[in-house]
């Protein structure tokens, strides 16, 4: 690909968080509800679209274990489905329990949920004690020493190096901002703050292309690459493209997060990837010198 500039996920692409984010989702809906959940259950929603965002992942798998309480008997891949099938996110989770509960159990059942709890208790786990006191401002229950610390770092300063003799380069991320900043200086990576979208910088969140299309504004960019590790990465490069008739847009899909081998290739070839790596470090030998 001969682009201008390559566009960066953070979470499974330039670090890890398979023991520290999808660990925090399913033991945070085990604290607050007690239904312990293996972690195969986070993909099934990531496919579904609209659950770039962690906490609201969270609330969507509470919302299931409190629906499987009162006899809901659908499995996570059928819900997740029917999920997608509603437009995806925590609005379509809402929609197919009202449709397959009824609007009276629906809403018992959002009346024992409870989100901002749940994002309290995420938070406390996945930053501890140190950095939920720093980042939150609160005190927290425990002195749990958090997960954002068990992040391995996926990318090299060589893989940095090349991507920079190649391209401009720029991250998009659903992390908050703060957090975002922990993994790139864990990572080495030196990105600023104008060539960086994060959860602070748009609501809206992926695949909504707006932020993808600020950065290619900003970076003056005619053909850009944006690399992540979920369908909704891919799809937002898609719908960049879409949306700006000017420029043309490359959605990379990268196995290092819940998809993975030839069904993962095949997923996001499915949803238009120009091309599948098995981990960032493949990424500048796509890129023209």
């Amino acid at each position: 690909m001969d682009v201008d500039a390559v566009v960066l996920d953070v979470d499974g692409v330039v670090v890890d968080v398979a023991d520290s984010y999808r660990r925090t989702v399913v033991e945070t809906v085990a604290d607050c509800h007690g239904v312990a959940f293996d972690r195969s259950v986070i993909q099934p929603f990531k496919d579904a679209g609209g659950f770039n965002n962690d906490w609201v992942l969270t609330d969507a798998l509470a919302l299931y274990a409190l629906a499987r309480e009162v006899g809901y008997d659908a499995d996570v891949e059928s819900f997740a489905d029917a999920i997608a099938d509603a437009g995806g996110g925590l609005s379509g989770a809402r929609e197919v329990l009202r449709r397959d509960l009824g609007e009276d159990t629906a809403a018992e059942i959002e009346d024992r949920w409870d989100p901002d709890r749940l994002r309290d208790v995420f938070q406390q786990r996945y930053l501890g004690a140190a950095l939920y006191r720093d980042l939150e401002g609160g005190d927290p229950d425990s002195e749990f020493s958090g997960y954002i610390h068990d992040e391995p770092v996926l990318i090299d300063e060589e893989t940095i190096a090349a991507l920079r003799e190649r391209a401009a380069l720029g991250i998009l991320t659903g992390r908050p901002a703060a957090e975002a900043e922990i993994a790139l200086d864990r990572a080495g990576l030196d990105v600023p703050a104008d060539h960086r979208f994060t959860m602070d910088d748009w609501t809206a969140g992926k695949p909504d292309p707006a932020a993808l299309l600020t950065l290619a504004e900003r970076f003056d960019a005619q053909r850009v690459a944006f690399a992540g590790d979920t369908l909704d990465d891919v799809r937002t490069a898609v719908n960049a493209d879409e949306a700006d008739a000017e420029r043309t847009y490359y959605g990379v899909g990268v196995l290092t997060g819940g998809l993975s081998g030839e069904a993962g290739r095949a997923a996001f070839g499915d949803e238009g990837a120009e091309a599948v790596v098995a981990d960032v470090t493949e990424l500048p030998a796509l890129l023209s010198e």
